[in-house]
């Protein structure tokens, strides 16, 4: 058996395919399997370090505003465009894939048309709630379509029933109970945790007000706060509390290297409205307050940040009204009601898909069965 994986650019599109990889590899150690990605991305150096056959191609994204600068960058990729749909074609015919599975990105694009057209079997896996413009124009073209919220079925057009998947969850979240979290860690197991993050890169609004509410917060010194300020934000960060006397219930770290053990410790997360990110909230059942960020292709974090407000499990702040007042007043009326968090992990329990993995592995099998 050959799976072929397709899609790239960022970790939200890597890490599912590398999780579907990982977890068929698991089922059939003697299964072959090959991914398609961009040199100059970060798939270009996480599909290799896990050890699978990692080929090329060059391709770029149409820009939808119109200025000079993005005019030449349009006549730039319509020739990527080409030359990329001419490489997948060959690369296909060179490794001849069983299945050909696409994550997002555009590099999904011509690896998955090219192999419809050479009558490979192929599937998709949309992980937000709103569909990328790859996912549109594949979906009614491919074998199968995955979908993680079922709300990305409207905005598409199909020509079969999706399935709803979820998405694939690092497993080391559930292995490891809130009470295992807080000895490894050291925290009291009655005081109230928050933990808030913005990204590897850091988010400056997100910083900006997550300082204000630990100022707030560290004169009772009754809540323990771990916060990420990702790469960029580090120093700034601790120089807005330098006029704040330390505390010893105030992680502030540049990176969260231990995600699991944090998240299992919080009793509410601070966060960006990531797809990846939304899922492991759901499975590990903690409630959240969202700050989708406004920067992303279709405001697609907003749309996922929807779907756990509609059910119950989160609160949204979007980046637009957040300040540190905003954020303090959200934080203040939920920590300070534990029959509301508790509703609210709750509702994310009940909204998680907690065999994403199992049920994406039969509809390949499936497929493969049929090929």
């Amino acid at each position: 058996m050959h799976i072929l994986f397709a899609g790239g650019g960022t970790a939200g599109h890597i890490n599912p395919a590398l999780a579907i990889a990982g977890y068929i590899r698991e089922k059939h150690p003697d299964a072959h399997i090959s991914y398609i990605g961009t040199a100059d991305k970060l798939e270009s150096k996480l599909v290799p370090e896990k050890g699978y056959n990692f080929r090329t191609i060059s391709v770029a994204g149409f820009q939808r505003k119109i200025s000079v600068e993005n005019i030449f960058k349009n006549i730039s990729a319509a020739g990527k465009a080409l030359t990329s749909s001419m490489t997948a074609r060959k690369i296909l015919k060179e490794i001849q894939p069983d299945i050909v599975i696409g994550t997002g990105g555009y590099v999904s694009g011509p690896v998955l048309r090219e192999a419809t057209k050479l009558g490979i079997k192929t599937a998709i896996h949309e992980q937000n709630a709103y569909p990328g413009i790859t996912t549109k124009m594949l979906a009614p073209n491919v074998d199968a379509v995955m979908l993680a919220m079922p709300e990305a079925k409207k905005h598409l057009k199909l020509n079969k029933v999706p399935y709803i998947t979820g998405n694939p969850v690092r497993q080391e979240l559930l292995r490891i109970t809130r009470e295992q979290a807080r000895e490894k860690l050291g925290i009291d197991s009655d005081i109230p945790v928050i933990l808030s993050f913005g990204g590897s890169l850091g988010a400056m609004k997100i910083n900006e007000a997550v300082a204000g509410l630990i100022k707030w917060h560290m004169t009772g010194d009754k809540i323990y706060h771990i916060h990420g300020t990702g790469k960029s934000g580090y120093n700034d960060f601790i120089a807005k509390l330098s006029d704040t006397e330390s505390s010893d219930k105030v992680d502030i770290r540049e990176y969260i290297s231990d995600m699991d053990i944090c998240m299992a410790a919080a009793d509410l997360v601070i966060c960006r409205a990531g797809a990846i990110t939304l899922s492991e909230l759901l499975a590990c059942g903690k409630p959240s307050i969202l700050i989708p960020s406004p920067y992303v292709a279709e405001n697609h974090q907003f749309h996922n940040a929807m779907t756990l407000k509609r059910i119950g499990a989160a609160e949204i702040i979007e980046e637009k009204d957040l300040s540190e007042e905003k954020l303090i007043d959200v934080v203040s009326k939920l920590i300070e009601n534990k029959s509301k968090l508790n509703e609210m992990s709750q509702a994310a329990q009940n909204g998680a898909i907690m065999d994403s993995n199992e049920r994406i592995y039969k509809i390949i099998m499936q497929l493969y069965t049929n090929a």
